[in-house]
C-alpha cells in the first residue's frame, strides 16, 4: 500500500479536490494524506490571535468570512443536495466549535485546538466527496493514533500501534483519509507537529505501515536543481539519495519538509515528489540509490548570523570547543557551520533569540565579531573528496562573490558557503551557469 500526501494547494478548491481524486481512484488500495485547504492555517492563526487579544468581535468576523469560504466550496464541490446539506452540517459544526472560544474569552484557549480544525475540516469535506462517487472511503482520524512523546518527538511504536488497528478495523475500504499535520501531545492534549508537518505525517505513516512508497503532491515538478524564484531555466532533479535530499530540505528546498526524510529513509521506503497539477511528469524519487560523480542541486538558507570568536590563549587549550558549543546548547540555538583556525572558530546560527546572551557569554573567551543578514549556499550531489574537480568548480562559480565561510568534509553530499544576503541572487545563478549550464 502507499501513502499519498497533498498540500493545501492541491486541496485549496473544488477544482483541484476533483483532480487529487483522479489521481488517487486508480484501483489501488491506498491512504491519502491531506492539508487543510490552502490559506486556512494563516486564517485560523489571525483568528487564534484575536482570541488571545480578547477581541471576539475582530475573531467572528473573520470566522465568518473563512466559512463562507468553505460553504462556497461546498456549493462547487457535490453534485447532490443531500450532500451538500451534510458537509455544510459537519462544517458549520466545525466552524461552530472556533466560535465557542469567543462566547467567554475568559475560558482557557489553546491555538493548537483551533488550528487542528483546517485538516479535520478538508479531510471530511475529501471523504464525503469520495463517497458520493461510489468510492469505498473511510476516515482514519490522526487523532486517534499520532502521538507524540514527553519531549516532544513522534512515537514511532505507538503510531504503529494504533495505525494498524484501525486499518484492521476496516479492513474492505480502497481509499484511507487521514489528517496530516495533527496529533496528539503525551498528555493527550490536541497537538501538532510544526508546519509543514503534513510532509512528515506522511513519512511517520509510511514507516508504520511499511508502505511501497511515499509520495508528496505539490504544485511543483519535483525538486529543481535550483530556486526558480532566483534562477531562470532551473530542471527537476528526477534522482536523489536520502542524504542529498535531507540536505536540500535543511538548506532551503521548500517543496519538502526537512524532517520528513529520516522516517523514509531508516525504513528504506522510497519517497517520490509530484506535481497535482501535472499527474504525469516524473517527478524526483528520493531513495537510497546514489548517482555517481555528480553535482544535484543547489538551495540557499536565509537569516544567518555568523559569530567569530578569536582567542589564541584558548583555542588550543583542552574543553575550548566544548565551552563554545555548551553556550549554544544553553540557550538551545542551533549551529549550522562551523570552520576552525589556529586562533579562532567561526560559525552560524539561523535564530537569533538569545544572540545577546550568547555574545555575552562568548565573549569570556575571545573577542567575538558578529556578521548578520548573511545566506548560507548549499550544494548537493556525490561530492566525495575523491571526485576529483567538484569543489573546484563551485568555488570557480564564485570567483566574483566575497565567501565568508566554507565548510566542506562533513558530509559526501554538501558543500556549504556562507554569503551576504545582496549576493544570494548572483551566488544561485553563478552556480547555475557553471555547474549546471555547462
Amino acid at each position: 500500500m502507499k501513502v499519498l500526501k497533498f498540500g493545501g494547494t492541491s486541496v485549496g478548491s473544488a477544482q483541484r479536490m476533483n483532480e487529487v481524486a483522479d489521481i488517487i481512484l486508480d484501483g489501488e488500495k491506498k491512504i491519502v494524506v491531506l492539508s487543510a485547504m490552502s490559506g486556512t492555517t494563516n486564517t485560523l492563526v489571525e483568528i487564534s490571535d484575536y482570541l488571545y487579544k480578547k477581541n471576539s468581535v475582530g475573531a467572528n468576523e473573520v470566522i465568518n468570512n473563512l466559512e463562507r469560504k468553505y460553504f462556497n466550496t461546498i456549493e462547487e464541490l457535490y453534485s447532490t443536495q443531500a450532500y451538500k446539506d451534510e458537509a455544510k452540517k459537519i462544517i458549520k459544526a466545525n466552524f461552530d466549535y472556533i466560535r465557542s472560544f469567543t462566547k467567554d474569552l475568559f475560558t482557557l484557549f489553546e491555538e493548537k485546538v483551533v488550528l487542528a480544525q483546517g485538516e479535520l475540516m478538508s479531510t471530511a469535506m475529501f471523504n464525503l466527496f469520495l463517497l458520493e462517487k461510489g468510492v469505498k472511503s473511510a476516515l482514519i482520524p490522526a487523532l486517534e493514533y499520532a502521538r507524540t512523546d514527553k519531549n516532544g518527538e513522534p512515537d514511532p511504536v505507538y503510531i504503529r500501534e494504533k495505525i494498524t488497528a484501525l486499518l484492521e478495523q476496516d479492513p474492505d475500504q480502497d481509499i484511507y483519509i487521514t489528517q496530516g499535520y495533527i496529533c496528539r501531545n503525551a498528555y493527550g492534549e490536541i497537538d501538532n507537529l510544526q508546519r509543514g508537518g503534513s510532509d512528515y505525517s506522511a513519512s511517520l505513516i509510511g514507516a508504520a505501515i511499511d508502505a511501497a512508497e511515499i509520495q508528496i503532491w505539490t504544485d511543483i515538478d519535483g525538486m529543481h536543481n535550483n530556486d526558480p524564484r532566483f534562477v531562470e531555466g532551473t530542471t527537476p532533479v528526477r534522482q536523489l539519495h536520502f542524504e542529498e535530499a535531507a540536505e536540500l530540505a535543511y538548506f532551503g528546498a521548500k517543496i519538502l519538509h526537512p524532517t520528513c526524510i529520516t522516517p523514509a529513509k531508516l525504513s528504506n521506503i522510497p519517497v517520490r515528489l509530484l506535481n497535482t497539477m501535472e499527474p504525469s511528469a516524473p517527478g524526483t524519487l528520493i531513495s537510497n540509490e546514489t548517482e555517481m560523480k555528480k553535482i544535484k542541486a543547489v538551495a540557499a538558507k536565509d537569516g544567518i548570523t555568523s559569530i567569530k570568536i578569536k582567542s589564541g590563549r584558548m583555542l588550543m587549550a583542552y574543553g575550548f570547543m566544548r565551552k563554545v558549543f555548551e553556550i549554544f546548547e544553553s540557550y538551545q540555538t542551533p549551529v549550522d557551520m562551523v570552520t576552525t583556525s589556529e586562533v579562532g572558530v567561526s560559525l552560524t546560527i539561523d535564530n537569533k533569540r538569545h544572540l545577546p546572551e550568547i555574545l555575552d557569554e562568548l565573549k569570556k573567551f575571545g573577542t567575538v565579531t558578529v556578521d548578520e543578514d548573511m545566506v548560507i549556499i548549499c550544494v548537493v550531489g556525490d561530492l566525495d573528496w575523491q571526485n576529483l574537480g567538484f569543489e573546484a568548480s563551485v568555488i570557480d562559480a564564485l570567483k566574483n562573490i566575497p565567501v565568508r565561510m566554507i565548510s566542506y568534509g562533513g558530509s559526501n553530499y554538501n558543500i556549504s558557503l556562507l554569503v551576504k544576503a545582496k549576493d544570494k541572487k548572483m551566488a544561485l545563478q553563478a552556480l547555475s551557469d557553471n555547474v549546471f549550464n555547462n
